[in-house]
């Protein structure tokens, strides 16, 4: 069977490196279907979950993680994805993502039951996005 690699890496460092022979992303454009020898693209990404079904020798089960936003490029049987931040769905922290969530639904109603100029809506429905996507990817490891 034919296979891909897929490397998402963060300022913080490579975060995920494996074979896989499906990957599905969510880009700015719509969704995204990889499978091997796939033609090169670059694309920016939407927050949202990106899911990587791994090769039958890497155990056939399917890999999670959250990606905020990013570029994915394809290229040569490589699925590389640049996020300015990521986690597998084994490292999300469920309470931290449950508590930025409730920080930033109280910021979005603060915001808009007071007409409060100081709040920056726009970024708190984004922080909203963003932990509502990590809970998402946490709750497919169960």
């Amino acid at each position: 069977m034919s296979s891909f690699i897929v490397n998402i890496v963060t300022p913080d460092g490579t975060i995920y490196d494996r074979h896989a022979k499906f990957l599905v992303a969510k880009t700015q454009a719509g969704s995204l279907g990889v499978l091997p020898n796939h033609a090169p693209l670059i694309s920016p990404l939407s927050i949202d979950a990106v899911r990587i079904d791994l090769t039958e020798e890497d155990g056939g089960q399917s890999d999670w993680v959250a990606v905020n936003a990013g570029i994915i490029e394809i290229r040569d049987n490589i699925v590389s994805i640049i996020a300015n931040s990521a986690e597998t769905e084994k490292n999300i922290d469920i309470s931290r993502a449950e508590e930025a969530k409730k920080r930033a639904e109280a910021k979005i109603q603060k915001a808009k039951s007071q007409d409060n100029k100081e709040i920056d809506l726009a970024r708190a429905e984004i922080a909203l996005v963003r932990a509502i996507n990590r809970l998402n990817v946490a709750n497919k490891k169960r």
